[in-house]
């Protein structure tokens, strides 16, 4: 089978976690951790990273494989990573770097390469967008060059591309598909919250109001300190929760701190408010501890097989079934348990996007 070529606009955490991944998973065959081993036929080593960009000048010019672990990333090894011979290249500054992050991200002084032959070069079929939150101009540049290039784009960060009409619907006229936005992570603040929420309208509370506070250690909490980059971060992830209920919650959600000792580990409060029989009121109070990045890379691992299938079916545009189970701001949001089963009739083939 074919392999899925994949580029990546963006080496932080994420992108260490996921290269990581690829590699402990070739060595470990069907283990734990994955939600599928194979999707329409494409496992975990059938993935594999053909170009990478940055602006960091301790990771431009390096192999991808030295680059993920150069600071400011600081998410935990899990496996040795061998030399892929992909280099990182310098990409596009725009505004991918916040007023937080100009202290500890020195910018290369290298010129920026030209994405879109880099990435027709590389022979990638998918850009993968893990820029930082708040980065609008520069993931729309990166956007561009994915229709440019002709290849597939999948956006993890909080900048509507795929749930954007406008643009999706360029993707759909260029024949490539695009997924996204914000990837949401297997066992993370929004997906728990969700869960939450709908189980509580399920069983006839009446959710009064509800909150989600997060707070964590690395580049990402960090560059969040800077309000204005985050209107649509806190849209995607309110919108998601709010799409559990039939009637109007008062909400609140959103990073609240930068804690730097906590490294690249996040931890949540959800708590809610609701009255069910008789009107008695009932409170949820949750806490949730993970490490970010490795939160995220199983479920990037399920997108990135799901756009190859749609690639290879030749189908465009927005990915909607894809899209609403492995992300915060989808086309159209769904429960989780029905997005899961959108997912499956997809990569099955019985669905056709």
């Amino acid at each position: 089978m074919a392999k899925a070529k994949v580029a990546i606009a963006g080496v932080g955490n994420c992108a260490s976690a996921l290269i990581q991944g690829l590699q402990y998973y070739s060595k470990k065959g069907p283990d734990e951790g994955l939600t599928y081993w194979d999707v329409g036929g494409y496992r975990p080593k059938d993935i594999e990273i053909v170009a990478a960009f940055d602006v960091n000048a301790k990771k431009v010019g390096k192999d991808v494989s030295e680059a993920i672990f150069q600071p400011p990333n600081n998410t935990e090894k899990i496996t040795d990573v061998p030399k892929l011979d992909v280099k990182v290249k310098k990409g596009p500054l725009n505004d991918g770097i916040g007023k937080y992050l100009k202290d500890v991200v020195p910018v290369s002084t290298q010129p920026d390469q030209d994405v879109v032959q880099e990435l027709k070069d590389s022979g990638a079929d998918i850009l993968v967008n893990y820029l930082p939150v708040g980065s609008t101009l520069a993931t729309s540049a990166y956007a561009e060059s994915a229709l440019k290039a002709g290849v597939a784009f999948v956006n993890a960060i909080p900048v509507f591309i795929a749930s954007d009409k406008a643009w999706a619907g360029r993707f759909a006229e260029a024949g490539l598909p695009v997924a996204g936005d914000d990837v949401m992570s297997q066992v993370g603040a929004t997906v728990l919250h969700k869960t939450i929420v709908k189980m509580a309208v399920d069983r006839g509370v009446k959710v009064d109001e509800t909150y989600q506070l997060n707070i964590g250690g690395d580049t990402d909490f960090l560059n969040m300190l800077e309000e204005s980059r985050l209107k649509d971060k806190r849209e995607s992830k309110t919108s998601a929760v709010r799409a559990m209920s039939p009637y109007e919650v008062p909400t609140r959600i959103g990073p609240s701190d930068y804690v730097p000792f906590l490294d690249n580990d996040k931890v949540c409060y959800i708590w809610l408010k609701g009255k069910y029989f008789g009107g008695s009121t009932v409170k949820i109070d949750v806490k949730l501890h993970v490490v970010d990045a490795y939160d995220s890379g199983g479920v990037m691992v399920d997108a990135i097989r799901g756009t190859k299938l749609a690639l290879d079916r030749g189908v465009s545009g927005q990915l909607e079934s894809l899209s609403a189970f492995c992300f915060k701001h989808p086309p159209i949001q769904m429960p989780y348990p029905a997005a899961k089963a959108a997912f499956e009739e997809f990569t099955s083939g019985k669905k056709e996007r």
